[in-house]
């Protein structure tokens, strides 16, 4: 996923050169307000796509992960999960098992 990331921020950089370039080419005022907006607009929606793209596959990923967590907690009968983090001594780690499940 961070790969598709980076490779759509390189489209957007090339995106970004190819406006200037025109825009820059431009001698008329006008025309290259006009331009400017353009680019603007057709940035900022290209973003807004690219963000909930990324926003949609996070949270598929987190849901995934937690129904995994879930039913590793069913399989071996726990009553309360708790983030690695946040445990200091004892317990059982379930990590390992819910690796694999999500793989």
């Amino acid at each position: 996923m961070k790969k598709e990331q980076q490779t759509k921020a390189k489209e957007l950089v090339a995106f970004v050169e190819k406006a200037r370039k025109e825009v820059a080419a431009t001698t008329d005022s006008k025309k290259k307000q006009a331009l400017e907006e353009k680019y603007n607009k057709e940035l900022n929606a290209k973003k807004d796509a690219m963000d909930k793209n990324y926003t949609a596959k996070l949270t598929a990923i987190d849901t995934a992960i937690s129904a995994k967590v879930a039913e590793q907690a069913k399989a071996g009968n726990y009553d309360v999960v708790l983030a690695k983090g946040v445990v200091l001594y004892g317990g059982t780690d379930i990590t390992e098992a819910v690796k694999k499940a999500v793989k």
